[in-house]
């Protein structure tokens, strides 16, 4: 049986690379891990908390023996992406690779986490059409640009204002919200824990975690 995310022949590729597909499927890898793969696209603006919400769900996650990683912007951007910059052509292009390599731990049976702002409804619907139908939930990391700035905890709101640095999210590139979300985090009136445990509890609702007779989240 093929992957569902076996990649097909395009226009771009040589005719001489061919799909190789392995003896291992994905269904082999899913019945191996004992859980539903997918991935969780953490959207939202600079600061907004979409890192250190993602981070806490995977901790809740690993403490239910649930096999995932967290693919964090700026940690891309320190390797596979580094050639990139910041401007809309380079911000489509980090996109597209991150959904690829999303697409690659969906396919090993992994739950994803990526924490991008992922600033373009484009975008997004481009790597969500990657994936089979249920297996991209778009998670909506809502805290108001004002909040954000107030948070800034990398000073780049206050160098963007100075013109320090161009083409920065919510001041002068656009930031597109999402319009149906599958997951809308509220994060302004909410601690980190609140927001990972709605997450969480989302997941589960969604029928992504397994629930006991008690309803209750179990491993």
């Amino acid at each position: 049986m093929s992957s569902p995310y076996e990649t097909k022949q395009n226009d771009s590729v040589s005719n001489n690379v061919v799909w190789h597909n392995s003896t291992v499927t994905h269904k082999d890898r899913v019945e191996l891990k004992q859980q539903k793969p997918v991935v969780l696209w953490f959207t939202g603006l600079s600061g907004s908390g979409k890192s250190t919400v993602a981070n806490a769900v995977e901790s809740k996650l690993l403490s239910l023996g649930k096999h995932s990683y967290l693919l964090d912007g700026d940690n891309v951007r320190h390797g596979l992406n580094m050639d990139l910059g910041f401007n809309d052509a380079d911000r489509v292009e980090n996109i597209r690779r991150i959904g690829e390599v999303a697409k690659l731990f969906v396919d090993s049976g992994t739950i994803v986490l990526t924490a991008f702002i992922s600033p373009f409804i484009g975008d997004r619907a481009q790597a969500r059409a990657l994936f089979i139908q249920g297996d991209f939930l778009e998670v909506f990391v809502d805290t108001p640009l004002s909040i954000c700035e107030q948070r800034d905890p990398k000073g780049l709101y206050k160098k963007a204002r100075a013109g320090e640095i161009k083409h920065f999210t919510g001041i002068d590139s656009d930031y597109e919200a999402p319009i149906n979300a599958e997951i809308h985090v509220q994060t302004e009136n909410r601690s980190i824990e609140e927001c990972a445990d709605f997450v969480v509890a989302e997941l589960a609702r969604q029928g992504y975690l397994p629930l006991n007779q008690r309803n209750e989240i179990t491993g």
